[in-house]
C-alpha cells in the first residue's frame, strides 16, 4: 500500500497505517513522529525524514528509512528491525530490550541509552559512522557496535561512553586509543570468541549498505564490557 505523507499529520498517518495491509510503503514524509509504533508483522518503507520516536515500542515490524532520522528511533522496542540509510539523532534505542538497528551513518548523544536484555531476547544498535557523547549510558545488555566508517579525522565516538554502564557490551572498530573510559568498565582487544559475534552483524550490516565485508573487519575492534554489576559500588562505604 502507498501512503503519501505531504497532506497527513502524524496522527492521520499513523492511523493509515494501522489499517494498512502489511507491506506499506510511504512517501513525502517530513517529522510525522511516532511512525509504526508498536507494530508487528509490517513492513514499511519510508522515503523521507520520519519524526520523533520512529518505531517506538515496535514488536516485530520491519522498518526502513530512506533519509534521516530525528530522535528516540526504537525507543523500548521490544521485537523487529530498523534500517536507516542515512544518520539517526539522539537517544537511539532508549530502553531498547529486543531487536536489531542499523545506521548507515551516524549517530546523536545517548545511543543505546538504558539498553537491556533477558533471556534470548538481546537487542543489538549497529552504527556504520560515529557517535556523540554519552554512548551506552547506563548499558544493562545488549550489543553495541560502532564501525567509525567514513569519518576522517573524527573520533569514533565522543566524551564520557558507557557512563554507568553495568552489563551488556559496546565494541568499537580500532584501537581506540583517543576515546577515554570510566573505571568501571574495562576496554580490550576482541577475542577469538569476541570475532563470531563482530562478524556476524558485520556481514548483516555490509549486506544491507552494500559494504565490503572483508575491508570492514581488516582492522582490530575494542570489545568494552562492565567490571561490576554495580558501578556506583564505589561511592558507599559498605560494599
Amino acid at each position: 500500500m502507498l501512503l503519501d505523507a505531504r497532506n497527513m499529520d502524524y496522527t492521520a498517518l499513523n492511523e493509515a497505517i494501522r489499517q494498512a495491509d502489511e507491506e506499506i510503503e510511504i512517501v513525502g514524509c517530513l517529522g510525522q513522529r511516532f511512525i509504526g509504533t508498536g507494530s508487528r508483522g509490517k513492513t514499511i518503507t519510508i522515503h523521507g525524514i520520519p519524526g520523533n520516536a520512529l518505531g517506538a515500542y515496535l514488536n516485530g515490524a520491519e522498518i526502513t528509512v530512506h533519509g534521516n532520522t530525528q530522535d528516540a528511533v526504537g525507543d523500548t522496542m521490544n521485537a523487529g528491525k530498523i534500517v536507516i540509510h542515512g544518520n539517526i539523532g539522539d537517544a537511539a534505542g532508549y530502553a531498547m530490550r529486543g531487536g536489531k538497528i542499523f545506521v548507515q551513518g551516524n549517530a546523536g548523544y545517548r545511543a543505546g541509552i538504558h539498553m537491556k536484555e533477558y533471556g534470548e531476547k538481546v537487542p543489538v544498535l549497529v552504527i556504520g559512522g560515529c557517535a556523540g557523547s554519552f554512548l551506552g549510558e547506563y548499558q544493562a545488555g545488549g550489543v553495541i557496535m560502532v564501525l567509525g566508517l567514513n569519518r576522517g579525522d573524527k573520533r569514533i565516538v565522543h566524551n564520557f561512553p558507557c557512563t554507568g554502564m553495568h552489563g551488556g557490551k559496546l565494541i568499537l572498530r580500532g584501537e581506540c586509543p583517543d576515546v577515554t573510559f570510566p573505571g568501571q568498565v574495562s576496554a580490550s582487544a576482541a577475542t577469538d570468541a569476541d570475532m563470531k559475534l563482530i562478524k556476524k552483524y558485520v556481514e548483516e550490516y555490509c549486506a544491507l549498505f552494500d559494504e565490503n565485508v572483508r575491508e570492514v573487519l581488516d582492522s582490530p575492534f575494542t570489545v568494552v564490557t562492565p567490571d561490576s554489576a554495580n558501578p556506583y559500588k564505589q561511592m558507599y562505604i559498605a560494599n
